[in-house]
């Protein structure tokens, strides 16, 4: 009791102390967060107001210079005796033009020697010699050197009014030497305006000036002419980064200091400058941080004491977590360790079965005395457990879902007919069959095999149910979904539900959520390896389907298999008879790849029985290097999919880029390659085969090759 105590006291002295010095670091951490993200906005401030200001500067600037253009346009070749004749309505004209852009004060037409020809103020022309402006200046002494904006001036008497600064252009001759000059007055205090107008801000700041450092205009406006000395703080600021960017200058004008942004507009030696004075910012800072102060800092002290209470509270809470999350983990090791050794000792149960026959039919056919029937009859039996056996193994892929498929497009309605009479018979004459057909065609792109498998597994799980009497009724529809699935996960074109409806005993709660379960079985021992539902439900998702069940105990049970629906024609299936007799080779050539050289062997002894010419290579590197020598000694390739180093897929896949008219045929007991990504088109015979299946597929594939040689040579 004593040491809870005093660890109560030592808690309540951390927090006493951590009421203080956490509220002032977390409101210095505040602070810093605050000050860099009101710099980051008044710098997107600044930014936007520069694209404001840079696009209006170049929208004004470009129809200046259009309008140059225009007058050029007019008076293009017309001597100055012409222009003088036809000043009046030259006068009219430009006046015309000067009215429609209200940033232009006048408009002027100058000869070469600097006296005006025509402008948009007076008629007739004054008689004043202009040659010492700037905007003449710089078109005389030089060639054409395109639009040249002038500095700031005053209006020479007898004109009067605001000052002004000049946008020209050169007056070209005939013989493109020097006519004179076009020049546009263009008002700065229209600018000015314009930026009084968008710089509501308290602190903002406007300013366009030539590259030289001239200042054409500015906001906040002052009364004189300002020259930025190139030399100065900004102007090596500039010259050192003339790409657009942000900096913090003080102006040597008014001495205040600002975050300012410039950019130059395109093909104008002109500067659009935007900025914010410092001290703005910071009053932005202080107005936040004061209501941090006032509003924050009592709710900060009472939350970090909360806090500070729950901390107890919570590690506590971590402790008894940590706790139930370690005896969890054991559960499920333990829930692990009994699935798996209820898995390992169904199959261990059943191969050893099989094994069991064959040996004890291998013992008995090495008897010398056997008779021929007996000798028959212990073939029959090994040949039938290596069926079962084969079985067996694929309904543990199909529930791992690793069974590579073969997928075809049949419809699901005429095979549920054509397996009728087969279920009929499985599951006895006591109990009745109904089959619902579909009302329209239901077509699947999914394994025919294995999804009739999926149907007899089902039925004789009914079968089961009902004790060998009673109804089993197998319907097909459509669904326009899959239970439970999500909405982006649907197949567009629908899916096809393939139901299998029982009147028997139901399925007990308890036994709901493990009817999937490899091995596990209500049934006797002998009487069910408890695989049948772990295929239907395997293939089902391997296919892009699912299994639904609906059950009530001693109402019967509600399979359904969804399989997704798709477009295109089914294909009647055609089965070959499984005790179809082997086809001779007639010399055929073989090249077979097979790492496992007791089933290389065999392979290669059964062909050449048949009359095959084959030879045998262990690995896909050994196969590429018979296949350099000459591939046209072989008429197709045989080989196993699981190999070390290249497998026969990848081997396959480059026999295909070099030798495009060599058949591959794969083979293969279970490849993760081939369950995921399919068998790229080439032919898969699976594992364990038979003499007359490699015979027939074999025989099948270099037929073919013949056949497109034959119609190439014609």
């Amino acid at each position: 009791m004593r040491i809870e105590q005093r660890n109560s006291l030592r808690l309540l002295q951390w927090m006493m102390v951590a009421s203080l010095a956490l509220p002032l670091a977390l409101f210095v951490f505040a602070s810093a967060v605050s000050w860099v993200s009101i710099r980051e906005t008044a710098d997107r401030e600044i930014e936007r107001a520069l694209d404001v200001a840079h696009e209006h500067a170049l929208k004004v600037f470009e129809t200046i210079d259009r309008s140059l253009s225009e007058m050029a346009e007019i008076i293009r070749d017309v001597p100055d005796a012409e222009i003088v004749a036809r000043e009046q309505l030259l006068h009219l004209r430009l006046k015309q033009l000067v009215a429609s852009l209200p940033q232009v004060k006048s408009a002027w037409i100058f000869d070469a020697k600097g006296h005006a020809l025509v402008n948009s103020l007076v008629v007739p022309a004054p008689g004043i010699d202009f040659s010492d402006r700037d905007y003449f200046r710089a078109h005389a002494a030089a060639g054409d050197i395109g639009t040249y904006i002038g500095e700031a001036l005053k209006p020479r008497p007898p004109y009067q009014g605001a000052a002004f600064f000049g946008v020209s252009r050169r007056r070209p001759s005939e013989d493109s030497g020097f006519a004179g000059v076009l020049q546009a007055s263009v008002f700065p205090e229209y600018f000015e305006n314009y930026y009084a107008r968008i710089g509501r801000e308290p602190g903002s700041y406007f300013m366009l000036g030539r590259t030289d450092g001239t200042v054409l205009a500015r906001f906040p406006t002052v009364d004189r002419d300002i020259r930025l000395d190139p030399k100065g703080p900004i102007g090596k600021t500039i010259a050192a980064s003339p790409t657009p960017g942000l900096i913090t200058v003080t102006s040597p004008t008014d001495g205040i200091e600002r975050r300012l942004g410039y950019r130059r507009l395109a093909e104008y030696p002109i500067y659009v400058g935007a900025g914010l004075e410092t001290s703005a910012i910071r009053a932005r800072w202080l107005s936040t941080m004061s209501q941090h102060l006032i509003f924050g800092a009592p709710a900060t002290a009472l939350l970090f004491a909360l806090l500070g209470l729950a901390l107890r509270r919570t590690r506590h809470l971590y402790f008894e977590a940590e706790k139930r999350q370690v005896a969890e983990e054991a559960l499920k090791h333990g829930q692990r360790l009994e699935a798996l050794g209820q898995l390992t000792g169904g199959v261990a149960h059943d191969f050893n079965n099989l094994l069991t026959v064959i040996r004890a039919s291998v013992d008995l056919l090495r008897r010398p005395d056997l008779p021929e029937p007996r000798r028959l009859r212990y073939i029959d039996a090994i040949s039938d457990t290596v069926t079962r056996a084969a079985k067996l193994t694929g309904q543990l892929l199909a529930f791992a879902r690793r069974q590579t498929l073969k997928p075809e497009v049949f419809e699901v309605g005429r095979s549920v007919q054509t397996l009728a009479e087969m279920i009929g018979t499985l599951i006895g004459s006591r109990i009745e069959i109904v089959i619902l057909g579909p009302e329209e065609p239901c077509l699947v792109n999914a394994d025919a095999g294995q999804f009739e498998t999926a149907i007899i597994n089902m039925a004789v799980n009914a079968r089961d149910a009902m004790e060998g009497r009673g109804r089993l009724t197998i319907a097909v529809g459509m669904a326009a979904s899959l239970p439970n699935a999500a909405p982006l996960s649907q197949n567009p074109y629908g899916y096809v539900a393939v139901s299998v409806a029982d009147t028997g005993s139901g399925i007990p709660p308890d036994q709901f959520e493990r009817i999937f379960e490899p091995f596990f079985t209500t049934k006797q021992a002998g009487h069910g390896t408890g695989l049948g539902l772990s295929q239907v439900f395997g293939f089902a998702r391997q296919s892009g389907g699912e299994v639904a069940v609906a059950s009530e105990v001693g109402k019967g049970s509600i399979f359904t298999l969804y399989l997704p629906r798709t477009a295109g024609s089914g294909k009647s299936r055609q089965t070959p008879a499984a005790d179809a007799s082997a086809i001779a080779g007639s010399g055929m050539s073989v090249l077979v790849v097979e790492d496992n050289s007791e089933v290389g062997q065999f392979a290669t002894d059964a062909l050449a029985d048949l009359g095959y010419t084959t030879r045998l290579v262990g690995s896909a590197a050994h196969a590429l290097e018979e296949l350099a020598v000459g591939a046209d000694r072989f008429d197709v390739v045989f080989t196993d999919v699981v190999m070390p180093g290249m497998t026969g897929l990848e081997l396959a896949q480059e026999i295909r880029r070099r030798h495009a008219d060599l058949p591959v045929v794969l083979t293969s007991g279970y490849s993760h390659v081939l369950s995921e990504h399919g068998s790229h088109g080439f032919e898969l015979l699976q594992k364990p085969y038979s003499v007359e299946q490699l015979s027939r597929v074999l025989h099948g594939m270099g037929r073919l090759r013949k056949v497109r040689r034959a119609n190439e040579v014609i």
